[in-house]
């Protein structure tokens, strides 16, 4: 290790911080806020969006700039000319809060290493989705872990970890929010803790019985399987609510669902089977009793409550 922190305190890190979505914002202001110093922001390229298709900075790089932090775009991680200026820097401590998976050369570059902030208690929920797969695993608790980078995904050394509840209706969007800050808490509490010297790693041990795994969402796992029961298509609509959003199809129109609520009851309809007043509610058949789309997004048209849906006429 290059520098003492015990007598160097605060002002003996030079921290680069690596994040992209609006997510990592919240760490990132945390850490401006506790007053470490970021000698520099690495964030995903300018990329073009919306109808206009222009070019559009991500929310790390508007913060950065707005505070008027140094900011890396690199294309890819290996560019000699990146791992150059990452160098240049001398930063003794790397942060890296929902961005791309790294290389070793640059996640081995300081002296005292990078710590990650996932969202989730790991060793559980390993991977890229990690709220969007608690939920839709109907997990009654989750949390945000700190932890060491190394070779392998998300198995680095556990420094800290914060667990909170996650309600029965509960969206993955309204878990991300209240994550962020948990996690920027965190983040913050962790560094304060390597500056005093106080900070303990530990191994992450898959000991603790069955491992869930939080892999990349595809289409395939947005698609409704009616046969399920209600407990687990209501878990998967808010799961993925409010992006991607969990979909079926009506009237083969592409219908998505970000809000729902369960009828538990006997029927005979077969799975799938909508059913509607016409003014107040749509509901769906499954296995267990009935689906209630309370928001919805028809095809081609905006996401709405039932009843303005329904106002519409759309059937």
């Amino acid at each position: 290790m290059s520098i003492d922190l015990n007598t160097a305190g605060k002002g003996g890190l030079r921290i680069v911080f690596m994040g992209t979505p609006e997510f990592a914002v919240a760490s990132l202001d945390a850490l401006v806020q506790a007053g470490y110093q970021v000698v520099a922001v690495v964030t995903a390229p300018d990329k073009p969006a919306g109808r206009g298709m222009k070019l559009t900075e991500s929310a790390v790089k508007k913060y950065a700039v707005e505070k008027q932090i140094p900011v890396l775009q690199p294309e890819k991680l290996k560019n000699p000319e990146f791992i150059a200026e990452l160098r240049a820097l001398k930063a003794n401590l790397q942060i890296v809060v929902a961005f791309r998976m790294l290389p070793e050369i640059v996640w081995n570059m300081p002296a005292l290493g990078t710590i990650n902030v996932h969202g989730s208690l790991l060793p559980q929920y390993r991977g890229a989705a990690p709220i969007n797969w608690a939920v839709i695993n109907g997990e009654k608790e989750t949390g945000v872990t700190t932890f060491k980078l190394k070779h392998a995904i998300d198995t680095g050394d556990i420094l800290l970890q914060k667990s909170f509840p996650v309600g029965e209706d509960e969206t993955a969007g309204e878990v991300h929010d209240r994550m962020k800050g948990i996690g920027a808490e965190l983040l913050v509490e962790t560094i304060n803790l390597l500056v005093a010297g106080s900070l303990k790693e530990r191994a992450q041990t898959d000991a603790s019985g069955e491992l869930k795994h939080a892999p990349k969402l595809f289409t395939e796992t947005c698609k409704i399987d009616w046969n399920q029961s209600a407990g687990q298509i209501h878990n998967l609509i808010r799961g993925l609510s409010p992006f991607p959003g969990a979909f079926t199809y009506v009237n083969e129109k592409l219908f998505k669902i970000y809000r729902s609520k369960k009828e538990i009851t006997h029927h005979q309809q077969p799975a799938g089977e909508m059913l509607t007043d016409g003014k107040s509610y749509i509901k769906f058949a499954c296995s267990n009793g009935y689906i209630h789309a309370t928001e919805l997004q028809m095809e081609g048209k905006k996401k709405m409550m039932v009843e303005d849906f329904l106002r519409g006429r759309p059937f």
